[in-house]
């Protein structure tokens, strides 16, 4: 038995070392037959190079090159020219693929503003400076506040900073030119379009036609309205003091009215006789004679 344990083992490993050969040779043969075999590309149409939104396309803006099948985005066009005088309403960069979703719809055939704007919305165009406008930083997609800075009432006079519009999408920013009065040049002017509701478009004409508006950018991400009370000049003193505001309008109250109305000569002699109480009648005074003698007596309040 010992001498035939070494062969049954020999051969066990020859079966082995068979087996494993043809495991490895099926691998490669499949693995070659997979090189051989091409990949399925379809050719779709691309933007040459970097296009804003609003952009007409035409055919030197758009090539075709070969993308798999199988990463296909659903929208895609095979043919350039059939995209030719269409329009971005999203931007998009080279070499990316020209998709429906990111075009105008085919009745619209300008470009601009009015190819972006969004069902039931309105495009309304702000003058803006540095401040205002965020020191240049406000691009188009962002997101901003609206604050507006006016005064309440002419009599009092008192001022108040309130958000009236919050969230509010930019379509366009940039510079715009102007001719002013006695110039003959155009001097350029910074202009931001949003995107608002018909309300909230009268809100912003009447917040800038009445007082001062300012931009605040947004983040992408904030998305929460924030319900706020607005600023006056009282409440912005009284802000990191201890006092309370009503405190400090008290005191000033009594001194102003007081500057206002200067007491006349006829109100100091009231005063004055208000001061020493209430005014007596002169005294009744009686002359009695008695003989040859003569004297007077007096009663004082005619009693």
């Amino acid at each position: 038995m010992g001498k035939y344990r070494s062969i049954i083992m020999f051969g066990i490993a020859i079966f082995l070392a068979l087996v494993a050969t043809a495991l490895i040779i099926n691998w490669l043969q499949t693995k070659a037959k997979l090189r051989e075999a091409p990949l399925q590309t379809k050719e779709l149409a691309v933007s040459k190079v970097d296009l804003k939104w609003g952009t007409v396309l035409t055919k030197e803006m758009i090539e075709t090159k070969p993308f798999l099948e199988k990463s296909i985005p659903a929208g895609y066009f095979p043919n350039p020219s059939s995209l030719a005088g269409r329009v971005l309403i999203s931007p998009i960069n080279a070499n990316e693929p020209i998709l429906e979703s990111k075009l105008a719809p085919t009745t619209m055939k300008t470009g601009g503003v009015a190819a972006v704007v969004g069902p039931k919305k309105r495009a309304v165009a702000v003058k803006v400076d540095k401040v205002i406008g965020v020191a240049g930083f406000i691009h188009p997609n962002n997101r901003v506040d609206v604050l507006v800075t006016l005064t309440t009432s002419s009599k009092t006079s008192e001022s108040i900073t309130k958000t009236v519009l919050e969230n509010i999408l930019v379509l366009a920013a940039g510079p715009e030119f102007e001719a002013k009065a006695k110039e003959e040049k155009q001097s350029p002017v910074d202009v931001v379009t949003l995107e608002v509701t018909p309300e909230e478009a009268e809100k912003l004409a009447l917040a800038a036609t009445e007082g001062k508006i300012l931009l605040v950018l947004r983040n992408f991400t904030d998305t929460d309205d924030v319900i706020t009370r607005g600023m006056t000049i009282p409440t912005l003193l009284a802000s990191y003091s201890s006092g309370p505001v009503q405190e400090a309008k008290a005191t000033v109250a009594p001194v102003k009215a007081a500057a206002r109305k200067r007491p006349t000569s006829a109100t100091k002699k009231k005063i004055e006789i208000e001061k020493q109480g209430p005014v007596k009648p002169p005294p009744f005074v009686v002359e009695l004679i008695k003989g040859s003698k003569s004297s007077e007596v007096k009663f004082e309040g005619g009693e």
